[in-house]
């Protein structure tokens, strides 16, 4: 008979190997993430630069420690990308593209550390790989190309806590949210729902351990320079998100939130989610993952209270889809699940190729109803922007030189971007008294402005100059003008569908007092 001493270590070690994950299937989900990345970095090479994107640029010329709608990372990755040679859509895109991708293979790695094996990887990785919000979001530089994947790794690293206990990966977790939050501020949202998850089902141990804190302490100093900033100028981010509630209402609002962050996640994706999430909340063997379920309950109700975006909560895609997977090839009565892996994975990329912007550019036309831009705001968005530039250039080149302005001023943050990107040294500096742009500056002194705006919203041309002439339209047949203007006039905006309006304005007073006036959101 074997003696304690010796059955201990025995026990001890067969405990240890119960608790080591699957091998992890480097080669199949190799070739998903190869496919993803050709994917993406193509979707990323099409069109031109989004409305934000050339916003973003903009910011970065003017370094802040914050910006009224977003954290500093983005405008300094935008500035980085303008810096490469060549000026191309990759360079600008290639942060976020580079994210993107390394989220897919984390979904696999998830998967692997709730026990799935190689199919379970597989189709993981496939789900998130032929998400839309990855063929849309992923391949544009923005904060939701930064968020979502920091969110899917620092789930990864949680779920990876609860199987080896290693404080190490707390740390990492607070080092990554130290950085998401230079992104936006919406990352602690998931640590609330974390805390509360772990408070009502466990592991409770987690919020005890010092590390996550430490974590925690340098989230916040690195917020401190953006806190001050955001104080010193009466909180303009906190004031966006009821902008964003307000304008997002008139296509669908709270009522749609769910169902268009379903139809972001894609078919295959969206089942896996509401499968993961019923499982994570049901099964014996994800018992411990269980307050990952509850998280995700406290954050997508937080986003539709608070009106959010339907993006907002895809960074918690991945762990349930992992879930959603591993749940869907577990045992033996499944192995026809695990069989059928291949087959959902060649439907699935192929499904999703109908997405990716193979169209030519010539052939996108200018949207006719809300509808179409509401989907696809991300393509519109794209277009429109050197033309727009070269129709003010030439306005601009048309008006007798004792009239032409010294400054031009829009009544929208994407105008004044792209004439400003476009518009080199061709045209007077750019201003927009619109979000962000706001902060910017103002244009000096009493001189003369060329104001852009709709011609049914005269109001604050006609309150802020002394002598107001109109002298052109522009953007009439521009897809990026034309969708704006439909949006508008969704949100109850009076807006014309004849294009914008140039005038020229002589201000009441100089710029540095009249500004204040003007909308800063």
């Amino acid at each position: 008979m074997p003696s304690s001493t010796d059955a201990g270590p025995d026990q001890a070690t067969r405990d240890e190997t119960a608790r080591q994950p699957p091998p992890f299937a480097w080669r199949e989900v190799g070739v998903v993430v190869l496919i993803a990345a050709i994917a993406t970095i193509f979707t990323a090479s099409r069109y031109h630069l989004f409305g934000d994107e050339l916003y973003f640029v903009a910011a970065g010329r003017h370094p802040a420690w914050s910006y009224a709608d977003n954290g500093p990372m983005i405008p300094l990755l935008a500035r980085l990308g303008e810096a490469l040679p060549g000026h191309t859509l990759v360079g600008y895109r290639l942060a976020g593209v580079i994210l993107t991708v390394v989220a897919v293979a984390i979904a696999a790695l998830i998967a692997r550390e709730l026990g799935g094996g190689r199919a379970a990887q597989v189709l993981a990785a496939t789900a998130c790989a032929t998400s839309p919000i990855l063929l849309q979001w992923g391949a544009l530089l923005c904060t939701n190309c930064v968020d979502s994947p920091i969110w899917t790794a620092v789930t990864w690293l949680l779920v990876r806590w609860v199987r080896n206990r290693s404080d190490r990966l707390l740390l990492a977790a607070g080092v990554l949210t130290a950085i998401d939050v230079q992104d936006k501020w919406l990352i602690p949202l998931l640590w609330v729902g974390i805390a509360a998850g772990c408070a009502a089902c466990g592991p409770r141990e987690l919020l005890r351990r010092p590390l996550l804190w430490v974590g925690g302490a340098v989230t916040v100093v690195s917020m401190l320079p953006g806190l001050v900033w955001q104080a010193h100028r009466g909180w303009p981010q906190l004031k966006l998100t009821g902008v964003v509630a307000y304008e997002d209402g008139f296509v669908g609002g709270r009522a749609i939130l769910v169902p268009a962050a379903m139809s972001g996640a894609g078919i295959l994706g969206a089942v896996l989610v509401v499968y993961g999430l019923w499982r994570l909340f049901r099964s014996p063997h994800l018992r411990d993952y269980r307050f990952i379920a509850v998280t995700t309950v406290i954050v997508v109700a937080a986003v539709v209270v608070s009106g959010g975006r339907a993006t907002y909560p895809s960074g918690l895609f991945a762990v349930l889809i992992a879930a959603g997977a591993v749940e869907l090839t577990r045992g033996g009565a499944r192995r026809w699940v695990r069989r059928a892996t291949i087959p959902v994975v060649i439907a699935s990329l192929a499904l999703v190729s109908a997405t990716i912007p193979y169209k030519p550019a010539d052939s996108v036309t200018v949207p006719t109803s809300i509808y179409p831009v509401a989907v696809n705001m991300a393509v519109y968005g794209q277009f429109g922007w050197p033309g727009l530039t070269r129709e003010v250039e030439q306005a601009v080149a048309a008006l007798p030189p004792d009239r032409r302005p010294g400054a031009i001023i829009t009544d929208f943050y994407w105008y004044a971007s792209a004439l400003e990107y476009y518009g080199h040294n061709a045209l007077p500096p750019v201003y927009s008294y619109n979000r962000g742009y706001w902060y910017f500056g103002q244009p000096p002194g009493s001189v003369q402005a060329l104001w852009i705006g709709e011609q049914d919203d005269q109001q604050r041309p006609r309150s802020a100059c002394a002598s107001v002439t109109q002298v052109g339209t522009v953007g009439r047949h521009l897809p990026g003008v034309v969708a704006r203007q439909l949006v508008m006039h969704r949100v109850g905006f009076p807006v014309s569908s004849a294009g914008l309006t140039l005038w020229l304005c002589t201000p009441r007073q100089p710029w540095s007092q009249l500004w204040h006036g003007l909308d800063k959101i």
